[in-house]
């Protein structure tokens, strides 16, 4: 949890960035199906109301900030 913190400190990030050690969120949002012991790479969107908007499972993490930005755009995310 400290080196996420830090890592949005850094960065001056607005959103929180989870840290999960024991993977109980990742088993709650299935990122462990089929026995796995690493979460899969999956990006979630999720709105003001705590609802998920969008759920990307193929994520390529060489242009995923682009991919992302497209995403929110067309979410209707306000851009900054």
């Amino acid at each position: 949890m400290e080196t996420n913190t830090k890592f949005a400190e850094s960065l001056e990030l607005d959103f929180s960035i989870l840290s999960d050690p024991d993977r109980e969120v990742a088993e709650e949002y299935g990122l462990l199906a089929g026995g796995r012991k690493v979460p899969n790479r999956w990006t979630f969107y999720i709105g003001k109301d705590g609802k998920i908007l969008h759920v990307d499972k193929a994520v390529k993490a060489a242009k995923h900030g682009a991919d992302v930005a497209a995403k929110l755009e067309e979410l209707g995310v306000d851009k900054k």
